[in-house]
């Protein structure tokens, strides 16, 4: 019965955002017209005229998210910004903080719900709480995966973007040109990166506190070794062209060496799924008749 409920609960939920989507440009449109036909009038309005979602939803997340922060003393705003960031994800720490709080209730109503109408409630407690720990676990693991992800590709893009850089600096161009030039002809999460770099520069940032926050935000040990590399030149006058040079072709290296490493894990990580589902079907084909043999002989 609870079950029934929770699924006519979710059901319920599903229609009206469904039906919120469906009307949110309608709901626009009658906006607009209402607010140009007022224009100029002074209209003396009772209550609260906000939105649901920032009059009810808004103040909630909020207070989940600071119950989060809570929870866990090590986690601040700080470092889940980083992380997201790190990750790619256009998303407000307070807003994942929610997320992550909301998931975990989720999950503990969820394997509460499914627990008590399986095994009793005693069973219901114990899955609400590993269905919690799993809400509580996932979002935090998703950001980290993708942010590995997506340093991966910007490790595997690094020494191609470098060779574009000093070709354009040996051709005459300046720094900045040259990043400009390469956000004109690649795309990814490197040249992303980079895109951000010449903003932080163009609204007043030095050149190297942009890279180092470039750096901090990536945490790839080529890109490191390629920020240090730029900051010392500039501090010593030593050509950029050589340098990006030996860059380029060290990063090229390293790439090399990091794809024979996985290379060389395949056959380990390969091993286990062989093990787990093809032997025992091998050994089912290869042994069965002689066992159903070996069998038929005993028992006459």
């Amino acid at each position: 019965m609870m079950l029934l409920l929770f699924a006519l609960a979710c059901l319920a939920g599903a229609v009206y955002l469904v039906s919120e989507l469906a009307t949110e440009p309608a709901r626009q449109r009658h906006a607009a017209v209402s607010r140009a036909s007022t224009y100029g009038k002074t209209v003396l309005r009772r209550g609260d005229t906000r939105p649901f979602k920032e009059r009810a939803l808004v103040p909630v997340a909020m207070r989940v998210a600071k119950a989060v922060l809570r929870l866990s003393p090590k986690t601040t705003v700080e470092t889940v910004t980083l992380k997201l960031i790190s990750a790619g994800i256009s998303m407000s720490p307070m807003t994942f903080l929610a997320i992550k709080g909301s998931s975990a209730i989720g999950g503990f109503v969820f394997g509460l719900l499914v627990g008590a109408n399986l095994a009793g409630a005693a069973s219901g407690v114990f899955f609400g709480i590993a269905c919690a720990g799993i809400g509580w676990i996932g979002p935090e693991y998703l950001v980290t995966m993708r942010a590995r992800r997506r340093r991966d590709e910007i490790r595997s893009s690094l020494p191609d973007a470098l060779d574009l850089l000093a070709v354009s600096v040996e051709a005459g161009l300046g720094f900045d040109a040259s990043i400009t030039k390469i956000t004109e002809h690649m795309d990814g999460p490197l040249v992303n990166e980079f895109a951000l770099m010449l903003g932080e520069m163009r609204v007043g940032e030095g050149r190297a506190d942009a890279l180092k926050k470039m750096e901090q935000r990536v945490g790839a040990p080529e890109l490191s070794s390629f920020v240090r590399a730029i900051i010392q030149a500039d501090q010593l006058g030593i050509s950029l062209g050589r340098i990006l040079r030996v860059q380029a072709a060290d990063t090229r290296l390293k790439r090399q060496a990091a794809a024979e490493e996985k290379a060389m894990k395949a056959p380990i990580k390969m091993l286990f799924p062989t093990v787990l589902c093809i032997f025992p079907s091998m050994f089912i084909v290869i042994l069965g008749p002689a066992i159903l043999n070996f069998l038929k002989i005993f028992s006459s």
